[in-house]
């Protein structure tokens, strides 16, 4: 069977920078590459950590109808699933870092689980799952 997987998720933004930083000051992401394309565009990679199955394309809003898809990417609903190995401490390292929780962490079938929003609005969850989801 072939190696297939989703490498990258394109999230929009207002500014490179202001969303580098956030993703790393907030969530402690790393950036994996920041090349220049044009004088206007960049290549902006960040994710959990180098070798992360998944990382997110960071692209500036270049369009009036980009701009209008910043911080609400899923329509209002859940867009990224961040999971993690340990979620108290994360969930406290976030809060800590100033991130907006959206309601108190709950238990469910599936793990534990708190939905916060990112720089723009958009919403994650964080999630620490009962068992491992591939």
């Amino acid at each position: 069977m072939a190696d297939r997987r989703i490498a990258l998720t394109t999230l929009v933004v207002r500014d490179y920078d202001e969303a580098i930083a956030w993703y790393r000051e907030k969530l402690a992401f790393q950036l994996l590459e920041d090349t220049p394309l044009s004088p206007d565009k960049r290549w902006v990679v960040i994710a959990p950590q180098r070798g992360a199955s998944g990382a997110l394309l960071l692209a500036r809003a270049a369009s009036e109808e980009q701009e209008a898809a910043i911080g609400n990417q899923a329509g209002g609903r859940v867009f990224l699933f961040l999971h993690t190995d340990n979620f108290w401490r994360d969930y406290h390292a976030m809060r800590e870092a100033g991130v907006a929780f959206h309601q108190e962490p709950r238990e469910e079938a599936y793990g534990t689980v708190a939905v916060f929003s990112d720089l723009h609005g958009n919403l994650w969850d964080l999630l620490e799952p009962k068992s491992q989801l591939t």
